[in-house]
């Protein structure tokens, strides 16, 4: 059974409040996740409970996706501005160095966050900032013409399309390696977590200038690439270990951009791996 949503109302020394939606599940070393852009934290549900069992396990909401609101109006969605956002956020949920994990967007976030150590460890799923300028175009371009779909689709339309394993391939293929295993209902709801996303342009028009350069010492990292990622090529994890020496670089075979419903049990395993 899902965890039921909260939200926590996080006021930062240095920037207007905000309110971010959170699940939180299980008991242990605390452990955050971290969806990509246009998704919501219940891209994480195939593989919460499994992590849960060691780890309080609390799935986030970014800011102006899912159940969370916009930021506030004049808060970039930029790096320099997203990760103190975060620890803000950490410290009003008494997250004190949480284990990380994170998805695309999340990825890159998370690595961030290792990088000025505000967590104990980083598992980076398919990280976005590691790409060409033509790799990056190619993406945003397939990320936008989803984001269109999504908003012109009928709502009726996507349930019934959602029915069959066609129907949710044709929505989802991009980011699955195995679409027709999601159900229906997680196709329906990411659908309209796509389509109402309010952080969604300003984030990728924040990620025009994105290139993640950095080590990210003293922290153990683990960047895990699926072999069927349609979005962000597996050449990238090649660059991510050149960029950080110390990490892990971790194939996961059968796996596209958003791996936690192509094998759950995987997944969870390099995350908790790299949490050990």
């Amino acid at each position: 059974m899902a965890a039921p949503v909260s939200f926590a109302r996080v006021t930062p020394p240095d920037r207007p409040p905000f309110t971010v939606a959170y699940q939180r599940r299980g008991s242990g070393p605390p452990l955050v996740l971290l969806h990509g852009i246009g998704h919501h934290l219940q891209a994480w549900e195939p593989v919460s409970d499994i992590l849960a069992a060691s780890h309080e396990v609390v799935a986030l909401d970014l800011p102006g996706f899912g159940a969370s609101p916009a930021l506030p109006p004049g808060v970039a969605y930029d790096l320099d501005s997203a990760v103190p956002l975060l620890a803000a956020a950490f410290g009003t949920l008494g997250l004190d160095r949480p284990h990380i994990a994170g998805n695309s967007l999340g990825g890159l976030l998370a690595l961030q966050l290792g990088r000025v150590r505000r967590v104990r460890s980083v598992t980076a799923l398919s990280p976005a900032g590691f790409w060409t300028q033509a790799e990056r175009r190619y993406a945003f371009g397939v990320l936008r013409g989803m984001r269109a779909g999504a908003k012109v689709l009928p709502r009726p339309a996507v349930g019934l399309l959602a029915r069959s394993a066609v129907g949710r391939a044709s929505l989802t293929s991009t980011i699955y390696a195995h679409p027709g295993r999601r159900s229906a209902s997680a196709v329906v709801a990411e659908t309209g977590a796509l389509r109402n996303a309010t952080g969604f342009a300003p984030t990728l028009a924040a990620g025009r200038t994105v290139l993640f350069t950095d080590d990210v010492p003293d922290v153990p990292v683990t960047i895990a690439w699926g072999s069927s990622d349609r979005l962000l090529p597996r050449r990238q994890g090649v660059r991510a270990k050149y960029a950080i020496p110390g990490a892990r670089l971790i194939r996961l075979p059968g796996c596209g951009h958003v791996p936690m419903n192509d094998d759950p049990a995987m997944v969870a395993r390099v995350i908790l791996d790299t949490a050990r």
